[in-house]
């Protein structure tokens, strides 16, 4: 009972605006909806494949985290895991709220997710500095692009409650 009530929670925006929308809007949820369904399967594979990948070597003292290659593999497919799931949301969030597909913010924040596992599991003894410049400037890019994107929702959201609607008095 209580999962019908979660699942209809969730898309009764989407469900009571449906006739609402336009064949192209229905079609962007009912694709947000599969994409949805198929990283929510992907990610438990993913947990699934890496606690059976893990968990035997640390009961058996195979595993020592650590060492330094070690804990870059486990922390990156751990990583790679936390990306897949801000995927999943930001398609969920699809869904939920109505709102367009391609959300640049949250573009953005992938993308900076994935450059920080990229520096997580870098061997910095074989990379070369150029290398290493590029993804650092890479992040600063994208934090900033981040950070400017948010002060904007954030002035947005200011403008609409500093926005006062006079009285009929």
């Amino acid at each position: 009972m209580k999962k019908k009530y979660l699942i209809d929670s969730l898309f009764s925006e989407t469900r009571k605006n449906w006739s609402l929308m336009t064949i192209y809007e229905k079609f962007e949820q009912i694709i947000a909806l599969i994409l949805s369904f198929l990283i929510a399967v992907i990610i438990m594979v993913s947990v699934f494949q890496l606690i059976l990948q893990i968990l035997p070597l640390l009961i058996g003292g195979a595993i020592d985290l650590s060492d330094h290659k070690v804990f870059q593999s486990v922390f990156g497919m751990i990583m790679t895991v936390l990306i897949a799931m801000e995927f999943k949301h930001s398609i969920v969030r699809v869904i939920v709220k109505r709102e367009s597909i391609i959300q640049v913010k949250t573009v953005v924040l992938i993308a900076i997710l994935a450059i920080s596992r990229k520096f997580i599991i870098l061997d910095t003894y074989v990379t070369d500095a150029a290398t290493i410049a590029a993804l650092s400037f890479s992040i600063l890019v994208l934090g900033i692009v981040y950070w400017l994107m948010r002060e904007r929702d954030d002035r947005n959201v200011q403008k609409i409650h500093n926005t006062h609607i006079p009285n009929d008095e």
